[in-house]
């Protein structure tokens, strides 16, 4: 994350936006950013506002991602992931599960040049 630059632009328990711009340490052959990078702009927003939501008594951990590539990218790119009320509460009072988290990552022109799918689990901490 410190490597690919990565900004935390908003944080609520429903919303969460990271971003990154399009340099050189985040870019492919081609001079987009790079399919790993935009993985982990999804994965990061996604897993963070999980986080956000999990009790203390528990710990957050990804349990399946698939990402398509559609198109070439433009300029920077942020990631948007959200959750409804009904899985924020599911995360706060179900000792473990998982959750899909919505998730849209798009460039500066506005495109999606990827689609994502995310899921996160939550299990209790172990006691040590």
């Amino acid at each position: 994350v410190g490597t690919a630059g990565l900004s935390i632009d908003e944080m609520t328990h429903e919303r969460l936006v990271v971003s990154t711009r399009n340099r050189r340490k985040v870019q492919n052959h081609i001079g987009g950013i790079h399919a790993a990078a935009m993985a982990l702009l999804a994965e990061t927003a996604t897993g963070l506002l999980v986080g956000l939501n999990v009790p203390d008594t528990a710990v957050p951990l990804i349990k399946s991602m698939k990402v398509s590539y559609r198109r070439r990218t433009q300029g920077g790119m942020s990631a948007v992931a959200t959750l409804t009320p009904e899985q924020i509460e599911a995360i706060r009072t179900t000792p473990r599960g998982d959750v899909h988290v919505a998730v849209t990552v798009t460039d500066e022109s506005g495109a999606e040049p990827i689609e994502c799918e995310m899921i996160w689990a939550w299990v209790p901490k172990k006691k040590s």
